[in-house]
């Protein structure tokens, strides 16, 4: 959400954020409705000033006992009472006219990300680990889990319908060892403090994160009028909203494993097997608050978070930072990692850490008292630290083996009891 004030000041620069974002200049469609929003203003505020004049030559009028001015202004205030109601109503639909435009406008570019159309522009930030050379062909995450009788997309869709699967046995305990590993990582080494958040919000929620109203479509909506999250930044970062914070409450870091929701209206035909692109699945998140002049050097802490993971987990991955074309419409920069899958012989995205500025805290109404007394937006990041199922499938097959199993990197080993390995016997 953007500040009117701002863009009037900075019409050129405005257009030109636009203009990146692959959309035209919209800095004169903003301020026309924001002069009518003021015309409307004004005139309200015009007849409410003169109506409560009127009122008050009314009394003086009648105590001069000329009943002939006193009935003029009358008439006058009557007139004024009943056009009032019009008045309003023009302010209210000026005002919501404006905020319905600038509602659904990108946020701005970050100086440093790089122009480009789509996900072919973006730019390798680094790269961690070798792909490892296998002496057999390697299998995709679902050939291997449906072949240990541990992967049941059949069940899954008999449940729900498409893109739900049901895990098993072993292969649920791992999925489940993944969330505490990481949790317990975030938590006890990274200053992540754990929640537990609802899973259903209210829209006022996913409207401060972004979601709404322009990616309705991708959410799932219950018939009470709340919403399934499809991600925990949602209410993580929504825990601070409509506050005044202090700067020594600042960094806020939180983190939480919750199940997330998406329609995925826009991937027909994408990864239609497979874990890859669920309707349902586990993510553990990391939100920050912080500082302005903070939140470039948290991004890139954020991010070292979210590769320990995957360092850990012996996978490898490498760094892409997001051209203009593949950013998402409410942050301002995104890191996303990659991880190998040597299923499919190529990276694919498991997190994304990204640096919103003060468009979300703009639409939550969070601000924060800094040491000069003075009130400002926050800055708000998130990333995942990470996707679970996109974890388990990566653990799946880059530590594939021959026979059809895998091994149990060592850090998992402690929550399975010492477990090295999920083979055809399990």
């Amino acid at each position: 959400m953007f500040d009117i004030k701002w863009i009037r000041a900075n019409a050129e620069a405005f257009d030109a954020a636009m203009v990146r974002r692959g959309l035209g200049p919209k800095a004169a469609e903003a301020l026309k409705l924001d002069d009518e929003r003021r015309e409307a203003i004004v005139s309200l505020n015009e007849m409410q000033e003169r109506r409560n004049i009127a009122s008050k030559l009314i009394g003086q009028a009648k105590a001069a006992r000329d009943e002939q001015k006193a009935a003029e202004l009358m008439e006058e205030v009557s007139a004024l009472k009943t056009a009032l109601p019009e008045a309003e109503e023009r302010e209210r639909a000026a005002s919501a006219a404006l905020t319905a435009m600038l509602e659904t406008l990108p946020n701005l570019l970050h100086p440093t990300v790089p122009d480009g159309k789509d996900e072919h522009d973006n730019i390798e930030k680094s790269r961690w680990g070798e792909p490892r050379k296998f002496n057999f062909a390697p299998k995709e995450h679902f050939d291997i889990g449906e072949a240990l009788g541990l992967m049941d997309f059949e069940a899954g869709a008999r449940l729900a319908g498409a893109r739900f699967v049901v895990l098993r046995g072993a292969l649920a305990r791992v999925e489940r060892a993944l969330g505490q590993f990481m949790l317990d990582l975030h938590t006890t080494e990274h200053g992540f403090t754990e929640h537990q958040v609802p899973l259903l919000v209210r829209p006022e929620v996913l409207y401060g994160t972004g979601q709404l109203p322009k990616f309705a479509e991708d959410a799932f909506r219950t018939v009470d009028d709340r919403w399934l999250i499809p991600t925990s930044e949602v209410p993580l970062t929504n825990l601070v909203r409509e506050q005044i914070l202090s700067v020594a409450d600042l960094p806020i870091r939180v983190t939480a494993l919750t199940p997330c929701f998406r329609a995925e209206a826009g991937s027909a035909g994408r990864d239609t097997r497979g874990m890859l692109r669920q309707h349902q699945f586990n993510k553990v998140e990391m939100v920050s608050v912080t500082e302005p002049d903070k939140s470039d050097a948290e991004q890139e802490r954020m991010l070292a978070c979210a590769e320990e993971v995957l360092k850990r987990l012996e996978l490898p991955y490498r760094v892409v930072r997001l051209c203009a074309g593949d950013m998402g419409a409410t942050m301002q920069r995104t890191f996303d990692i990659e991880v190998w899958l040597p299923g499919q012989d190529t990276y694919r995205e498991i997190s994304s850490v990204s640096m919103a500025g003060d468009w979300q805290a703009r639409r939550m109404g969070t601000r924060y008292r800094d040491a000069d007394g003075n009130i400002n937006p926050v800055h708000t990041l998130n990333g995942s630290g990470v996707a679970v199922g996109r974890c388990l499938i990566a653990v799946m097959e880059n530590h594939q083996e021959e026979d059809g199993g895998f091994r149990i990197p060592d850090v998992l080993k402690p929550y399975l009891g010492g477990l090295e390995r999920i083979g055809p016997a399990q």
